[in-house]
């Protein structure tokens, strides 16, 4: 019969360490709901979000730059190759370099269109 009664306090968790179980885990329990109620002090720059959107800027103005400056060398180039071939008559040579002013006249005037457009 003392057999089955010690069986019986092991399975219901009052066995030796049953005490000890309990008061580990009020304790664990307490502690935590004490360190969630704390209130947190935050260290934060009081700069505003311009000082997170700065580096991105500075890209994009890095990014529009180049082409715009690219814009302006495809523009040179195919304003030379359309008068090299409006002083040799070549009509196929004529239209792709006209293709191209264009192309480099929108290139370069990027940064004007999209600081009118209020990027």
């Amino acid at each position: 019969m003392q057999r089955n009664q010690v069986t019986t306090k092991k399975e219901n968790g009052k066995g030796r360490f049953g005490k000890a179980k309990k008061f580990v885990t009020g304790a664990c329990c307490a502690g935590y709901m004490a360190f969630a109620s704390m209130p947190a002090t935050v260290f934060a720059a009081s700069a505003g979000p311009a000082s997170i959107t700065q580096p991105l800027d500075n890209l994009k103005t890095i990014v529009i730059s180049v082409i715009g400056a690219v814009g302006v060398i495809i523009l040179a180039k195919n304003v030379m190759e359309f008068a090299q071939a409006y002083q040799q008559q070549d009509s196929s040579t004529m239209n792709s370099a006209l293709k191209g002013v264009v192309a480099g006249i929108m290139m370069a005037g990027i940064s004007t269109v999209l600081t009118f457009l209020g990027f």
